[in-house]
Parts: structure tokens; C-alpha cells; sequence
């Protein structure tokens, strides 16, 4: 380097603060982040939410969500599981995963600026014990959420969560959906009832608030292949794991969009999806899986996709003591948070 371009670069860049970005399209992201004197929320600093989302509390007697357009809460439940339990903390392991955005370098978009989103919390649920009522309060919560205009982004909590949170999105019509799991969890009923981790998908359609022909299932795999008949015998679309190098991720997400279509479209993510060498923390580990690299191309190509809402679950952060799994599992709510931005049912870029 010459000495004239040093002078140069020492100029610009020798004073000031990290605030002071001359780019321009950068510029307007770092002057909502940075203070006027240079600082920015250290990020293991304050109380601790969802993406460093602002809090926002409600009363669940008479919510007020105004001027939301995304409401992201926990379902720290897992009454449903059948394996491991746990995922009931992972809500709380995913609040307290730090330098988790706020820029996304690959949609362009710092999405809890570009959008009016909040933490309101957790479900409050009537009872520790009893399933089936904690998916009536999830409902019921859900409700107020989609009555007051915003989309619901959920972090669980098992698998079970789903079933009543499409209940709600897909009232007035049945969404489609991109699924990214594991496990099909079209299963029926198991040790006498319907309501588990590994049967809301097939609830959901059977309660004519999921289109099977609009959903896509990616990343299946395992030994459990022989209890999700259902799935193809409802016209969903199924990806298995093993497809997914010989296909690449280009022409899955490609497959994704063509099957949800210009729709409104839930998109429910499982942490299982991803590989236990990357994401061990869950309750039904199954090897051969994504890689982290793998899900973040897949979610980011679904741009444009018009999302009502989402979730990401079975994040049981007691079988991972690196949090490396609840790190995975909060950057992927980040990446669903940045595709909701582009949505056409909520995206302040299309207002």
C-alpha cells in the first residue's frame, strides 16, 4: 500500500467511533443500532429476550398488541414428548443465547428495526400437567395474537405446540407449510391419545387448518419412516435427509416455493432436523442430518415466501452443555424473524 492511500484510510477511518459507517445502505443500519456517541447494548447486558426483541408484557385477560406486526413468545411446555424430556427450557435457553443479529448480511435486512416486533412473553398455562389443556390455552393465546394483526413466531416447546397454533393461523383458511424436521409428525394416536409431538401435523390437516398439498416436509429421516403413512397419503411433499446432497439446497428450496406457492404459509422448524453433531440437545436426536450451514442456505433462498407465522422447537438445552444447540435454535428464529420482513402479509418492505 502507498503511503497516499494510508494518509487516506487514517483520515476516514483513524477518528471517530464504530458507529460512524460511511456506507450508505450500512450506514442506515448502524444509526438505529449506535447510540449518537458510539455505544450499542452490550449483548450480555439488560434482560435477557427473544433476538434482544424490546419486551413488551401483556395481560393475557385483555391483551393490548397493538402496533405489532410480529409477536414472538415461549411455550416453555413438553407434555408431549416421547423420548427426552426438556424443551419446556427451551425458551428461556434461547433468551439467553447473546449476538444473535440484529443485521442479517444475506436478506439485507436488520429485522427487529425493519419490523414492529416484541417479546410478550410466555404462554401462562392453567396447568403443569394436563396436555391437552395447556394446547387450549396455547390456542386461546394464539388467538389474540392473529385477532390483533400480527404474526405469531413461537419458540418451544415440543413438537405439540404446532397443532394449536395452526388451529389459530388457519382458521379463516388452511395455510400451507414448510416443515423442517426429522420426523414427519404425522403419527396418530400413541398410548392412547392424538395429542403428542409426533402426530400435530396430522391433527392439523384433519382439522382442515393445514394443506397437505401445500406442505413440504424436508430433512426426514430415521427409523420412525414406518408411522408416517399419512404424509403421502395426503399429498404432502416429503425430502428425505438423504436426498438432500444429491439435490442440493438450491433445488430443495426451489421445490419448497413451488409447493407452498403465493399462499400464506406457517413455517414450523425442529431442531432434531439438524445433525446432534451440531445440535445434541434435543429430545429425538437422529444422526445423519442437516448441517447448520445447510438449514441457513435453505431458510435464507425461502425469501418472499408469504409467512404468517412460525416456530422453532424441541430445543432441550440440558443434553448440550456447550448451548450450541439453543445457539442454533435462536439464529434459526432470527432467519424466519429476517423472512418475515419480505413477506407479503407482514413485511414493512411492502408497506
Amino acid at each position: 500500500m502507498n503511503e497516499k492511500k494510508l494518509n487516506a484510510l487514517r483520515d476516514k477511518y483513524g477518528e471517530g467511533h464504530g458507529g460512524q459507517i460511511h456506507d450508505r445502505a450500512f450506514r442506515a443500519v448502524g444509526d438505529r443500532i449506535f447510540s449518537k456517541d458510539g455505544t450499542r447494548l452490550a449483548p450480555y447486558a439488560g434482560l435477557p429476550t427473544l433476538l434482544s426483541a424490546p419486551y413488551r408484557p401483556i395481560d393475557p385477560a385483555a391483551p393490548d398488541l397493538s402496533g405489532l406486526q410480529v409477536a414472538l413468545f415461549g411455550v416453555p411446555m413438553d407434555l408431549g414428548v416421547t423420548n427426552r424430556n426438556g424443551s419446556r427450557f427451551g425458551p428461556r435457553a434461547l433468551r439467553a443465547i447473546e449476538r444473535i443479529g440484529p443485521y442479517n448480511h444475506v436478506l439485507e435486512t436488520a429485522p427487529a428495526f425493519d419490523l414492529a416486533v416484541a417479546d410478550i412473553g410466555d404462554v401462562p398455562f392453567a396447568s403443569r400437567f394436563r396436555l391437552e389443556q395447556s394446547h387450549d390455552d396455547i390456542e386461546r393465546y394464539v388467538d389474540a395474537i392473529v385477532a390483533a394483526g400480527a404474526a405469531p413466531l413461537a419458540a418451544g416447546g415440543d413438537h405439540s405446540i404446532s397443532h394449536p397454533i395452526l388451529k389459530s393461523v388457519g382458521r379463516e383458511r388452511p395455510v400451507g407449510m414448510i416443515h423442517i424436521d426429522a420426523h414427519c409428525d404425522t403419527g396418530g394416536a400413541f398410548d392412547g391419545t392424538k395429542f403428542h409431538h409426533g402426530g400435530p401435523f396430522r391433527n392439523a390437516v384433519l382439522d382442515g387448518v393445514l394443506d397437505p398439498e401445500r406442505t413440504i416436509q424436508i430433512g426426514i429421516r430415521g427409523s420412525a419412516e414406518y408411522l408416517w403413512e399419512f404424509s403421502a397419503e395426503s399429498g404432502m411433499s416429503v425430502i428425505h435427509a438423504e436426498e438432500v446432497p444429491h439435490l442440493g439446497i438450491a433445488e430443495v428450496a426451489r421445490r419448497a416455493l413451488a409447493v407452498v406457492g403465493d399462499g400464506p404459509v406457517y413455517l414450523s422448524f425442529d431442531i432434531d432436523s439438524i445433525d446432534p453433531a451440531f445440535a445434541p440437545g434435543t429430545g429425538t436426536p437422529e444422526v445423519g442430518g442437516l448441517t447448520t450451514r445447510e438449514v441457513l442456505e435453505l431458510l435464507r433462498a425461502l425469501k418472499g415466501v408469504n409467512l404468517v407465522g412460525g416456530d422453532v422447537v424441541e430445543v432441550a438445552p440440558q443434553y448440550d452443555a456447550t448451548t450450541n444447540t439453543a445457539h442454533a435454535g435462536a439464529q434459526v428464529l432470527f432467519e424466519i424473524l429476517s423472512l418475515m420482513v419480505f413477506s407479503p402479509a407482514i413485511g414493512a418492505i411492502n408497506t
